[in-house]
């Protein structure tokens, strides 16, 4: 089976977590088939980077989120999004709504830095 989970990187006491699609059995930090996104729960608040193309193509193919995968695709929206396409929404609507809302997160995080 193949899933979607963390995958850590990052020096010793600063973790950052790469999204990927891995398999089931393979180790957290072992082998991948492919990098989707990116985390990073330490900058307030967390930057979360998703490809959600690769995203719906994954999950479309049968790919099960993790639970801590999970909640980050309902804080970001993917998952509700994802419904959506599964009953019959189309696909470039739904990630040009992602696209804006990244960039709204995105500008209220420089906002917050200032």
């Amino acid at each position: 089976m193949v899933r979607i989970r963390l995958r850590r990187v990052g020096l010793k006491n600063q973790p950052s977590y790469r999204i990927v699609i891995q398999d089931k059995e393979s180790p957290r930090d072992g082998r991948f088939i492919e990098i989707i996104g990116f985390y990073n729960p330490r900058t307030a608040p967390a930057t979360i980077t998703l490809d959600e193309a690769k995203a719906y193509d994954w999950m479309n193919k049968g790919a099960q989120p993790t639970e801590s995968v999970a909640q980050l695709f309902r804080t970001t929206g993917t998952q509700e999004r994802f419904a959506r396409l599964k009953k019959g929404e189309s696909i470039e609507t739904l990630l040009e709504e992602a696209k804006a809302a990244e960039e709204k997160r995105n500008t209220t995080l420089r906002t917050r830095q200032d």
